[in-house]
């Protein structure tokens, strides 16, 4: 056994130690003295003797200092002696991150298999499941965005979440960036010292640029360049994911007889959804981030892992120390068999009737 830097955890339990037992032996010897004023009260001394002739004063006295030590024992137990060292396992800090997830019915081209959507989710669940280690947030977006899932350690209530997101999530129909990641920071820990987003979408913003600036201030959602610029400067780092292709692919929706049927435009023309890198590489340069294509087995957010691994802050292993080990054990046993023993002993001699 390790025997170096012998201490107590809690010494502030120690008074017990001391104090109990001189507390607990005034007790025992007022007691005593009152019990023999009371016998000296109801009989005479040659008497008294013969009545007490089978009672044992040795055997009081061990009851009461077993009592005694009980009580030092239990002080010393609650002050948790430690003797010897081990070393703690350092433990991965990880950071909070809110997945931005773009559901709006261009999602539902095939350009990746089985749609933009679907491997979206696939991606980002098992980015999660296999490599998460701090807090994960959900927000699903089309021409609104709203939080789906807050913050949360539990990975199975975020996988039951981003399950159940498909094109039907969000009724307004659109792309709205911009207010996809103000409801995303809404979301984050303001006292973090590090803000994450990752934005996934095709990267199809349907906010008008030629609008002027003062209808830009009165517009219901900002561009999505526009907001990330003002996240940043509220220390939000934002990575893009690109889902999708530069070539494209038809939307095909189910209609209202259940049937597929192309998406198309209002002059009739079948939309061709295109993946606009352009745009998601700005959002992501703003604020400090990076942007990656997804790719066909979503090692798009593997390379956004090891960014934002890459960036200054808590990641990564706390550094190790060395913590006592507990041995209170030792005391509480000793406690125990005081205890049982005190029980156990009778204050009449052997053989006395």
């Amino acid at each position: 056994m390790n025997f170096t830097h012998p201490h107590f955890a809690e010494p502030h339990w120690l008074w017990l130690a001391f104090v109990g037992p001189l507390l607990l032996l005034a007790l025992q010897l007022y007691s005593a003295r009152a019990r023999r004023r009371q016998l000296s009260q109801i009989a005479a001394p040659q008497l008294l003797e013969s009545l007490t002739r089978s009672h044992s004063p040795a055997r009081r006295m061990i009851k009461n200092v077993l009592v005694l030590l009980v009580t030092i024992g239990v002080g010393v137990t609650l002050a948790r002696p430690q003797w010897g060292e081990q070393a703690q396992i350092s433990h991965l800090l990880g950071r909070d991150t809110v997945f931005i997830l773009d559901c709006s019915r261009s999602m539902l081209a095939t350009d990746v298999s089985p749609s933009r959507l679907q491997r979206a989710k696939l991606a980002i669940l098992d980015s999660v499941l296999r490599h998460g280690r701090g807090r994960v947030g959900l927000v699903a977006f089309a021409g609104q965005a709203f939080l789906q899932c807050p913050l949360t350690y539990d990975y199975n209530a975020f996988q039951d979440t981003l399950m159940s997101v498909d094109e039907k999530t969000i009724p307004v129909p659109g792309t709205d960036i911009g207010r996809a990641l103000d409801e995303g920071f809404h979301a984050l820990d303001k006292s973090a010292r590090q803000k994450i987003l990752v934005l996934i979408t095709d990267g199809e913003d349907l906010f008008d640029p030629k609008l002027t600036l003062a209808e830009l201030e009165n517009h219901q959602s900002k561009f999505g360049l526009h907001t990330a610029q003002d996240l940043a400067k509220q220390g939000t780092t934002i990575f893009t994911v690109g889902v999708g292709t530069p070539a494209g692919a038809e939307i095909q929706v189910i209609n209202d007889q259940g049937k597929t049927e192309m998406v198309r435009d209002s002059k009739g023309q079948v939309v061709q959804s295109r993946l606009d890198e352009t745009a998601l590489r700005q959002i992501a340069q703003a604020t400090g981030g990076a942007y990656y294509p997804l790719g066909p087995v979503g090692e798009g957010l593997a390379k956004v892992r090891l960014g934002v691994e890459n960036l200054p802050g808590p990641s990564g292993s706390s550094p190790g120390q060395k913590l006592g080990v507990d041995r209170f054990q030792i005391p509480l046993a000793v406690v125990l068999v005081f205890l049982a023993g005190e029980s156990l002993i009778g204050t009449r001699r052997r053989g006395a009737l």
